[in-house]
């Protein structure tokens, strides 16, 4: 089991919790294409809107991959990207990153700078910090039972 962080805006990790999916770097393979089924994804989201919209800076939606591998899906005339379905935990809260900066590991010590490694459409987690996320969203206990 590994565990991941999508990063996308609030409306778009909305939209995927609603589906049932993930989808990380608008769609493309290379992006999505490490996620297995049983591994774990939460989305980091800077922004509400893509580019646009208020300061979000929140853990946003949490959930555990449930497809085997990423598959191509026909959105759209011109736009098939690839995903992977996902059981999204419900009832979460949103939690703000700031309080978390000097207790996650990819962030610590990193002072002003810890929005660097927020960039990307993927980051790769320690249990560590996924459990810190899960416990800061309100979740960590349904996290470690559904985890064994």
């Amino acid at each position: 089991m590994t565990f991941w962080m999508g990063v996308a805006s609030a409306e778009h990790a909305r939209a995927g919790r609603e589906a049932g999916i993930a989808q990380l770097g608008h769609g493309k393979h290379m992006a999505i294409k490490g996620l297995k089924k049983g591994d774990w994804i939460v989305y980091y989201s800077p922004r509400e809107g893509m580019g646009t919209g208020e300061t979000v800076q929140s853990f946003t939606t949490i959930g555990r991959v449930t497809s085997e591998a990423p598959y191509l899906f026909p959105q759209a005339m011109d736009f098939n990207p690839y995903r992977v379905d996902v059981s999204y935990l419900l009832n979460v809260r949103s939690a703000p990153i700031r309080p978390l900066l000097n207790n996650l590991e990819m962030t610590q010590d990193l002072g002003p700078g810890w929005g660097i490694v927020m960039r990307g459409s993927k980051r790769r987690l320690s249990e560590q910090d996924m459990k810190c996320i899960a416990n800061a969203m309100g979740v960590l206990s349904e996290f470690d039972a559904l985890s064994r």
